[in-house]
């Protein structure tokens, strides 16, 4: 399969030394310890706000570890769960240690720390009387505040290690993996807790895990658009012209027809889709386009991967 690339005309040498000093102190700063440490500190806040008050007077479980904690102090009635909470943690962050960065591991403690901290000195409720309605605010809340969290180089320690070990290895998505722990979780819990609180807090659980996929692609969501038409070359050449983006010539072939045509893929950004859509059935108003959401964009012009 012959592929064409279009890219900008003056493309930028990311060679050592040709680094656009704009783009060397975006990456300093979103690297430093200062911003790292914001981040999970903020997000331990509003994590706290929505465990503290909202899940918490309506009884719901939060799922992950410190639910964990709870089922075994029940069922074995030995130790606090504050141990079962620390003697879990031990391997998980040893795990943290050997697979992803002591970095890492360094920055999860702080967030441990930070969450502890504010869910403790957090002594207010939001009053809010209907349970459907708390379990939406309550997940909507901890699952920005953990998306804000997973933004830095660290975490606030559980199953947020293990989620980003998953997501580093296999590519497994955090939300994803955090509710099928939690479904797992409450599976074991309905011998221990009423039926009604398993369930809101499973649909707690999803919310909150939905909200956390959202925050964690807030900021790298793109449409990817393939372009079937006649005239190929000129709608590439006016997508790196006008909108300033790289795109990619495919070789395809009409299923029914059998005639050759030149596929365009490209990515964009979201205000860019209306743009690119103009400028393609400008030239040609019979091509046919196809956009599609991604979950993650990676490389030159978007997002750089996150090292941790």
């Amino acid at each position: 399969m012959t592929t064409q690339f279009y890219t900008k005309q003056q493309p930028v040498n990311y060679k050592k030394g040709h680094i656009p000093e704009m783009k060397i102190e975006k990456v300093k700063f979103l690297y430093s310890i200062p911003w790292n440490i914001f981040l999970i500190m903020t997000g331990a806040i509003v994590i706290s706000i929505g465990i503290k008050a909202i899940a918490i007077p309506h009884g719901f479980i939060t799922g992950g570890l410190t639910g964990l904690s709870l089922l075994l102090y029940y069922f074995l009635n030995f130790l606090s769960p504050g141990f079962w909470y620390l003697i879990i943690n031990i391997p998980i962050f040893i795990a943290g240690w050997l697979f992803v960065s002591r970095r890492f591991l360094l920055y999860s403690i702080v967030g441990m720390i930070s969450l502890s901290t504010a869910i403790d000195l957090i002594s207010f409720t939001i009053p809010v009387q209907d349970s459907i309605l708390a379990v939406l605010a309550g997940g909507t809340i901890i699952g920005a505040g953990a998306g804000i969290i997973l933004h830095s180089l660290g975490s606030a320690g559980g199953t947020d290690i293990i989620a980003i070990i998953l997501n580093k290895k296999f590519g497994v998505r955090i939300g994803a993996f955090s509710f099928t722990f939690n479904l797992a979780l409450f599976g074991f819990s309905f011998g221990v807790l009423e039926i009604d609180m398993v369930l809101y807090s499973l649909a707690l659980s999803f919310v909150t895990a939905m909200v956390l996929d959202y925050f964690l692609g807030i900021f790298n969501q793109r449409k990817m658009v393939m372009i079937v038409s006649e005239k190929s070359n000129l709608i590439a050449a006016d997508v790196t012209r006008k909108l300033n983006r790289g795109a990619t010539l495919l070789d395809g072939k009409g299923a029914f027809t059998g005639k050759r045509k030149q596929v365009i893929m490209t990515v964009v950004n979201n205000y860019q889709l209306k743009r690119l859509e103009e400028t393609v059935f400008t030239i040609d108003p019979d091509a046919f386009m196809v956009t599609e959401n991604t979950f993650n964009v990676l490389g030159k012009g978007f997002s750089r991967r996150k090292i941790y």
